[in-house]
This record gives C-alpha cells, sequence and structure tokens, in this order.
C-alpha cells in the first residue's frame, strides 16, 4: 500500500509517494526540518509506519550508524558534506533515495566511492561493502543539468552566493581539526596553514592568501592556453603541446606501474655478507657485475694488508664514474662462513663499500647467489645475508643524498634508484628543484609547475573541496589523465 503525503518544509509543499517497506527517505526530511503534515490517511496509520521504521526493537534491526558524505557537484564550487543514518542490511538503493531526498540529486546522478572505490552494485548492502559507523564517502555528481529538477536559474543563483573561493576556510578548518588523519597530513603538507588551525582569523588570512596565489597561477596557466592556441602552425607551440601530451604519458605510465608493479619502487637493498681478512671482520657486498673483487684503502690499513699492495698495477678505473686504482694485494686469506680462502684485492680509491667481492673471486670458487633462500652458496656452504639493520649505513645515507622527483600524491621518487618516499619527503626535494614562485604570500611548499598539466581550476578545486592539498591534486590529476573521478579514487587510497 502507498503513502502518499504533503510535507509543509521551509513553507514549500513537496509531495512524496513512499512505500510501507521504505520510509527512510521520508523519515531523514522529519528529522532534518520541521515538518508539518497533512494526511490522506488516518493519524494512527501514519505514526506507525513512522514508528516501525524508526524503532529497532520492534523490526530486531542492528543499531543505527553514522556516515558521512563528501558531495562533489561540478556545477557549484563549494563542497558539502551530509550525515546520514543508515542500518546494515540497508541496500545501496535506498541509501541513493536518502540522499535524493536531502539533496534533490537523482540516483542516476550520484557517483558514490567508499575507500577510493566507486559502489556500481545497488542491490549490495552496507555491511556487504563494509561501510561501518563513522565512515565517509565521496558522492560525485553527474550529469545534473536537466536530470534533478531544479531549475537552471535558480541554480545559477545558487552559484551566485557561493563565495568566490568555492570553499569555506572555516569549513575547511574544522574538517581538519575533527580529523586526526587530516590533520596530520595538513601538518606534513601546510605546516604554517595547521599551525594556525586555533585561530580562525588567522587560518582564514592564510587560507585566502592561498586561494589568491592559486588565481594568479591559474590566469598565467590561461594566458599560456591562450597563446599555444592563437596559431596552430607555430613550431614553437606545437612542440609545446607536444610535451605536455608526452609528460601526460609518462605520468600514466607511471601511475599504472604504482598500481600494478607497486614492488619496483621499493628499495632493494644490496646484498651483503660478513667475512674476515687477515683477522679482521668486514661487511663485504656481493657483486656479480664488478669484474674484480675490490677494497678501499681505509679497509685495506684495517687489515693490515697495505703493505702488500703492488703498485705497479695502479692505474684509473672507468665504468659509470673513474677511480684511482692504487694497486693490488695478490693473495690474502678470507674467511667466508667457516672457510678460509686465498683472494686478490684491487685496492681502489673513491667507494663507498670497504670490500666488494667481484665475480673474479665468485667464480673461482663457482659461487652462487640463491635469493630464494637469501644466502650466498660457495663450495657448498650457505652463508646468509646479511639483513636490512646489519647493512652498513654509507649505502644508506648516499641513497638519501640522491636528487628526488615529484610523484603522485604528493610522493617523491629516487631519481636513480627509483625509490618512492611518502609525502613528508617531498617538501625537501621540492625545495632543491622547484624554482620559486613569484608573488607567493604564503610561505609554503611549493607545487610543480603548472605546465605540462593542461587542467582547468575547476577540477583542481573538486579535488582541493575533498581536503587534498593542490600539489597533491595536480599530480593525481597527471597520473589520471585529467579524470577527476580516477584522480579522487587514487588519492583516497594513497
Amino acid at each position: 500500500m502507498n503513502l502518499y503525503r504533503t510535507l509543509r518544509i521551509r513553507n514549500r509543499e513537496t509531495r512524496l509517494a513512499r512505500d510501507d517497506s521504505k520510509p527512510y527517505v521520508a523519515l531523514q526530511l522529519c528529522k532534518k526540518y520541521r515538518v508539518t503534515f497533512y494526511f490522506s490517511q488516518s493519524l494512527h496509520t501514519t505514526l506507525h509506519t513512522f514508528k516501525h521504521a524508526r524503532d529497532p526493537s520492534q523490526q530486531a534491526q542492528p543499531p543505527n550508524m553514522r556516515i558521512t558524505l563528501s558531495i562533489t557537484n561540478p556545477e557549484i564550487e563549494d563542497q558539502d558534506l551530509l550525515t546520514l543514518e543508515i542500518f546494515p542490511d540497508m541496500p545501496v538503493s535506498t541509501l541513493r533515495e536518502a540522499i535524493q531526498a536531502e539533496t534533490q540529486i537523482q540516483p542516476t546522478s550520484q557517483h558514490l566511492y567508499h575507500n577510493g572505490r566507486l559502489i556500481q552494485d545497488d542491490s549490495q548492502t552496507m555491511e556487504q561493502m563494509q561501510i561501518t559507523d563513522g565512515d565517509m564517502l565521496a558522492l560525485h555528481v553527474r550529469d545534473m543539468r536537466g536530470s534533478t529538477g531544479v531549475p537552471d536559474q535558480g541554480r545559477r543563483g545558487q552559484q551566485q552566493r557561493r563565495r568566490p573561493g568555492g570553499q569555506d576556510p572555516e569549513l575547511i578548518r574544522l574538517q581538519i581539526l575533527g580529523d586526526p588523519n587530516l590533520r596530520a597530513e595538513a601538518t606534513r603538507q601546510q605546516p604554517q596553514l595547521a599551525a594556525a588551525l586555533e585561530d580562525p582569523q588567522r587560518f582564514a588570512q592564510l587560507f585566502n592568501d592561498s586561494y589568491d596565489r592559486e588565481q594568479r597561477e591559474r590566469e598565467e596557466r590561461q594566458r599560456e592556453i591562450a597563446r599555444l592556441n592563437d596559431d596552430p602552425f607555430d613550431i614553437e607551440a606545437q612542440a609545446k603541446i607536444e610535451e605536455m601530451i608526452r609528460q601526460e604519458r609518462v605520468m600514466e605510465n607511471l601511475q599504472n606501474a604504482m598500481e600494478h608493479n607497486p614492488e619496483v619502487f621499493g628499495r632493494v637493498h644490496m646484498l651483503y655478507v660478513d667475512v674476515e681478512v687477515n683477522g679482521h671482520r668486514v661487511k663485504a657486498l656481493v657483486d656479480s657485475g664488478a669484474q674484480a673483487t675490490i677494497m678501499s684503502p681505509a679497509c685495506a690499513e684495517a687489515c693490515g694488508i697495505m703493505r702488500l699492495v703492488d703498485k705497479r698495477f695502479a692505474g684509473v678505473a672507468r665504468g659509470v664514474g673513474t677511480a684511482n686504482i692504487i694497486g693490488r694485494v695478490h693473495s690474502a686469506q678470507i674467511k667466508v662462513g667457516t672457510m678460509f680462502l686465498p683472494c686478490s684485492f684491487t685496492v681502489m680509491e673513491g667507494k663507498q663499500v670497504e670490500l666488494l667481492l667481484g665475480l673474479d673471486m665468485l667464480k673461482r670458487y663457482q659461487a652462487s647467489i640463491d635469493l630464494a633462500k637469501d644466502k650466498l652458496i660457495i663450495q657448498g656452504e650457505e652463508v646468509p645475508f646479511l639483513g636490512e639493520a646489519e647493512i652498513p649505513k654509507e649505502s644508506e645515507e648516499a641513497l638519501e643524498e640522491e636528487p628526488r622527483l615529484p610523484g603522485p600524491a604528493g610522493t617523491t621518487i629516487g631519481q636513480r634508484s627509483g625509490v618512492v618516499s611518502g609525502p613528508g619527503a617531498a617538501s625537501t626535494g621540492a625545495a632543491q628543484q622547484a624554482p620559486a614562485q613569484q608573488g607567493g604570500s604564503v610561505p609554503t611548499t611549493a607545487p610543480p609547475q603548472a605546465s605540462g598539466a593542461g587542467f582547468s581550476e575547476e577540477q583542481i578545486s573538486q579535488l582541493m573541496a575533498l581536503g587534498f592539498p593542490r600539489e597533491a591534486a595536480i599530480n593525481a590529476l597527471q597520473a589520471t589523465g585529467g579524470n577527476v573521478e580516477l584522480a579522487a579514487g587514487l588519492l583516497f587510497g594513497a
């Protein structure tokens, strides 16, 4: 049996058609507004229907949960937050209807995301999708024009009432204060803005100054795009456009690698074993790509074999760089595992390792590098490689000092090693390589240059409205080829 009710909400009458099994939408309206009912049936029947919809004891439903929706509408610059009550066995279709009752957004225009994943199956329940109390869902509105019943004139008037910046500083400040994760992220990405969280006026001033700076960047970017499009036969302009396209493909390839092969961005630690040379313990690097076994002069002094160096074998080693060869120790005793083996050493300057076991020794004793067992097998004896904590710090420090490149979601990537570091290391790398921004009034981390990105301010603002910094928004758009939805999913999953 369908119940038809006329609700007077904010001096407007709205006629709802709901059936007894789905009274949730009307209940949300009743809860949000003071409602005057005009009944088409008896008062007893109406109140009884609503009572059963809200009383867990009569339906033996689990306790209701609260979720927060972050609504992003491309036609409206501001971000809206909506809190709804749900229950574990509520299907997605009912959730969409509840959202429609609150926001007048049609279910067909609702793109819901949970943990960065698009919700597509409306028959699944909250419990099946592992949506729990306190979770936040992202709602992206698509194809609103002509599908919501909201007149264009009213929608334009609503846009005109929005603040020019598209975001309310006080709302953003309260969001950060209420979410420890957001606050920690703000402290890493925007330390000065995070320090002003307790001062609303100071926070608003910094926030608006940052917006003004972004406006200037956007205008400069628009002028650059207009200049490139003025003359399609300009060779220089076409070269820049080609570079933009190439950079987009590079970022797309990078994102695909990070998504499907994330292990290639992990730090690979070198293979070290414990050995003794002339009774002195040394951590030796096993390098089958090196032609000879190499020892540093300091290690040769510590092992007491510097006096045996034959300087007639001095020279210059050439490879990636050059290094001076002091000479050669023709034979010295080395202990590997429990075996004592004679070995020759080339004493060379400019190496960051004390001792490097090269291919000459590995082939001579028919050694095998068994990565499955994580051991060096030499003449049948298994010698375990050293763990990460036992590796000499000199090699780790060399990786820390390498140049870094900006990556998606505020990460940085080592230029030589390909190691991905979190946003905490991004500020150092960006400060070293990014040029100074002109007219910047907020001393925050400089975002990567927008050149080559080709994204509108509206796209960037949509991602920033979700609580992400501008740098992360631009990187995500570059990684997804300008797709705002995929970029949001990437940022939420980061």
